[in-house]
């Protein structure tokens, strides 16, 4: 039987869009000085404006990258531009409803993941997507890294034979207070890191049939969680999946880790993610592969951020101009990330399977 894996989605190999549309950046926060702009001028993706409650924020980030417009409103922003742009969010959660409530119907809209901290806060947000009848997707941007794609090429091509195992080890010192937002949280390590994983997962191998998760805090800090395991169930396939987050390791990087490996039935691939070593700096990024006679270097260009952020938009613009016929990223689709989040949330909670006496 032919897998998912083995007939990806077009998308996710596709080049940038021939006639690509003005961006409306919204937020003018960090990711998008790091990231989003970075990826949009490394691609040619054209950005024509700024929004941001900030003005002076605004205007500082838009004449770093040589966008012409800035706004401190939506409302001024779509007057000036309406359907004609892809409006990219680039705030936390908890405004993406007034947001997009203030969008033109049947515009383009790229969300920045998570799509919500809850299951029923991404339901919300579909409904007001859906009844405004918006193109939307959300920048699960992990699934298109460079190493991801070439992995996923590899794999496709029966590179590795039939996939029995994915393994994703996050071990590094994650200095939280870059993210000043988070604190508050009342989930954190599930909906602001791993969902990015369980996303990347779920675009190899479909959605999971059950989960098994524990998440949990660290005493010395003041966040709801911060290290969290995930045994995916695939119950019609011999296949195991573990992702494995550990954001505490505060104990110098010879043993930090930042890795997915595919394992199949005649071979391997390990791809390193170099940009949770030492964030935001990042360390070296690798492909590996092994068809058992040793593990060799796969050359691959560009890194997880900035580049895999042009994957997205170009995915989401490719779709609204008619070059493509499917949005892999759409918010739809990653509704049902978040619903494995929340079966990961609830089995936390509940403690696992109780043992019986003996």
């Amino acid at each position: 039987m032919k897998r998912l894996e083995h007939s990806p989605d077009p998308a996710y190999a596709a080049g940038p869009p021939s006639h690509p549309l003005p961006i409306v950046l919204i937020g003018a926060g960090g990711i998008a000085r790091d990231a989003h702009l970075p990826a949009y001028r490394k691609a040619g993706l054209p950005v024509a404006a700024v929004v941001d409650l900030d003005s002076d924020r605004a205007i500082d980030l838009a004449r770093a990258f040589d966008v012409s417009s800035t706004y401190t409103d939506i409302a001024s922003a779509v007057a000036a531009h309406g359907t004609a742009a892809v409006y990219d969010v680039a705030v936390m959660p908890d405004a993406f409803a007034s947001i997009i409530h203030g969008l033109p119907d049947e515009a383009a809209v790229q969300l920045q993941k998570p799509l919500g901290y809850t299951l029923a806060q991404a339901r919300d947000l579909i409904e007001i997507i859906r009844r405004k009848r918006l193109t939307a997707a959300v920048n699960t941007q992990l699934r298109f890294a460079p190493q991801v794609a070439a992995a996923r090429a590899l794999i496709a091509e029966g590179a590795i034979g039939e996939l029995v195992d994915i393994e994703v080890l996050v071990r590094v010192e994650t200095r939280w207070a870059l993210f000043p937002s988070v604190f508050g949280l009342e989930r954190m390590e599930m909906p602001m890191h791993s969902v990015h994983y369980v996303d990347l997962v779920r675009s190899f191998v479909g959605d999971p049939s059950g989960v098994s998760a524990v998440t949990v805090g660290h005493p010395g800090k003041p966040l709801a969680s911060t290290r969290t395991g995930y045994l995916l169930h695939y119950a019609d396939r011999p296949l195991r999946v573990t992702i494995s987050t550990n954001h505490d390791h505060t104990f110098g990087p010879e043993h930090q880790a930042s890795a997915v490996i595919w394992h199949g039935t005649d071979g391997a691939v390990r791809a390193q993610l170099g940009l949770l070593l030492d964030y935001p700096r990042g360390g070296p990024d690798r492909l590996e592969l092994t068809t058992g006679d040793g593990w060799r270097d796969v050359a691959v260009e560009g890194s997880w951020f900035p580049d895999a952020f042009a994957g997205t938009m170009g995915a989401l613009q490719r779709y609204v101009t008619g070059e493509s016929s499917s949005l892999p990223t759409s918010a739809d689709d990653v509704l049902r990330t978040m619903a494995v989040l929340e079966a990961a949330h609830e089995a936390s909670r509940a403690g696992g399977h109780p043992i019986p006496d003996s």
